[in-house]
């Protein structure tokens, strides 16, 4: 099956110039969102991770249900001010200013294996923030996974630079 077929390209969003990859499609296509968790789980497994760590919002919905499939637990990294309880932050820039992501403070042990997801890889701006936010509480990254890569944007690129490998299940060139 062709995980391609069930993502819709929506030029223009969500604004002018931008083609959004939505993933809807997929979810709402059960065989194919079962076909993508399954491969996703093979590539992620390697990793051997004790933790997913999905990134808000679509992010969440890659990594809660391959912690399922994989027997491993699932924590989110959100913006700034969405997590009860007492948060450990990073900042990190983006292309025009600054943001905030965190995680609740105790949601992963000190040296679990974490593999940080999201639905799209593109500059990975807000992945590496993410990489660099569970190290912060000291988790030891040993993989990021997506189910999109924008392969023409850098994000591969500022992971591998992160000393992170990364995995997606599919790749667009332009």
């Amino acid at each position: 099956m062709d995980i391609k077929d069930h993502i819709r390209g929506i030029p223009d969003f969500p604004k002018p110039g931008i083609l959004f990859y939505d993933i809807s499609t997929l979810l709402a296509h059960a065989d194919a969102w079962a076909v993508a968790m399954g491969r996703l789980a093979r590539e992620v497994r390697r990793y051997h991770p004790d933790v997913l760590a999905g990134i808000e919002s679509r992010g969440f919905l890659v990594a809660a249900p391959l912690a399922l499939k994989l027997g491993c637990g699932f924590v989110m990294l959100r913006k700034k001010g969405k997590l009860p309880g007492k948060t450990i932050s990073h900042d990190y820039a983006l292309e025009y200013g600054t943001d905030t992501i965190e995680i609740q403070e105790g949601a992963v042990a000190p040296g679990a294996k974490v593999v940080i997801l999201d639905d799209l890889l593109a500059t990975g701006g807000t992945m590496t923030a993410g990489v660099e936010l569970l190290r912060k509480v000291g988790a030891d990254v040993t993989g990021a996974a997506a189910l999109i890569e924008l392969a023409f944007l850098p994000g591969r690129k500022r992971l591998s630079e992160a000393g992170v490998p990364v995995t997606s299940l599919v790749s667009y060139d332009e």
